[in-house]
């Protein structure tokens, strides 16, 4: 087998993460968040390219000692190339590149979200191909059909808003602090969802949320009107039913991709699929129609470097490589072997 230790970059967003994998096996994975952006209620584009830039050197030389080697091992650096914030991406492919050269390794260019659905090579059990992956974040809402590590089709997509944006989105009408996705999802085990919001009809496979976002912004104005304390006293459920809501808008999409495609092993993956609920429905799910169904772990869930590795070990064995040309793609495009 041919031997491959290969470092990898993730700085697409607001976390800067450094992993190694050994032959396929990760041996580290380390990630540095930035809580600079909590009180403006979201990522500051300016904020977390600077944030990149303190926190690279030290994760990665973090990721390499916790993996036990030396930087004279590594046979190449992978690193995302987009999508992402321009800014962001930049500190990350400059330093992946600078390290390259130094060393004359060569360069893995790898896409976030592919790297999304990649993640669960990271351990086991993974799924069999072909699987579908629901894969759900802060910026993207896909359902992908994957017939192999490099070959990937999109069969359905938001049209407009991601669901992690109408959990921030809601977070930040009811006054809740950034990010507050993971704090709808505990404020919801604690209530019921006894307010209805309008599921969209949306055709086929594609998602939409914005429309939620307006009819939650509605009912609260409205609410408000009749009692200023309704936030307040009503908390629990409210983010009960928006979670409902939200959770039953992903689901009945992806039943209907695996009842349209025929395929039964299932995953999730993106920041969302840490959700308790979307992980205990996608178990229900599973459990109804006889899927195999695939959960990530935690720290694959969030945008990190361990999934930037797994994909780059796919490309190294196929002898995928970039060279110094490369730029910073924000909108990088999700193509079959990319």
């Amino acid at each position: 087998m041919l031997r491959s230790i290969i470092l990898a970059i993730e700085s697409s967003c607001d976390d800067t993460s450094a992993a190694i994998i050994i032959n396929g096996v990760i041996k580290s994975n380390i990630a540095a968040n930035q809580d600079v952006h909590a009180e403006y209620g979201g990522v500051v584009p300016e904020l977390a390219s600077r944030q990149h830039q303190q926190h690279i050197i030290p994760v990665v030389e973090t990721a390499i000692r916790k993996a036990g080697i030396h930087k004279s091992d590594i046979d190449a650096v992978a690193v995302t190339r987009g999508p992402g914030l321009l800014g962001s991406l930049i500190v990350g492919l400059s330093f992946a590149k600078a390290f390259a050269s130094a060393r004359n390794i060569p360069i893995i260019e790898v896409n976030h979200m592919q790297a999304h659905v990649l993640a669960h090579f990271a351990e086991v059990p993974q799924p069999s191909f072909p699987f579908l992956c629901l894969t759900v974040s802060g910026g993207h809402t896909q359902i992908v059909r994957v017939d192999g590590p490099l070959d990937m089709t999109i069969i359905g997509q938001s049209i407009d808003d991601a669901a992690g944006e109408a959990y921030d989105k809601t977070g930040k009408i009811l006054g809740l602090p950034y990010p507050s996705g993971p704090i709808i999802d505990d404020y919801a085990r604690k209530g019921k969802p006894r307010f209805e919001f309008p599921e969209p009809k949306i055709d086929g496979l594609d998602f939409s949320f914005s429309g939620l976002k307006t009819s939650i912004l509605y009912f609260l104005r409205d609410e408000l009107k009749k009692d200023k304390d309704f936030i307040k006293n009503n908390m629990y459920d409210i983010c009960s039913s928006v979670q409902h809501r939200i959770i039953s808008i992903l689901m009945n999409k992806l039943e209907k991709a695996a009842l349209e495609t025929g395929i039964k092993e299932i995953a999730i993956a993106g920041g969302v699929s840490a959700n308790s609920e979307l992980r205990n429905q996608l178990k229900a799910y599973a459990q109804k129609h006889g899927w195999n169904h695939y959960i990530p772990s935690f720290q694959y869930c969030t945008d990190n470097a361990g999934m930037i590795a797994i994909a780059a070990h796919f490309k190294f064995l196929k002898g995928i490589f970039s060279d110094q040309s490369i730029t910073p793609s924000p909108r990088m495009s999700f193509t079959p072997h990319q």
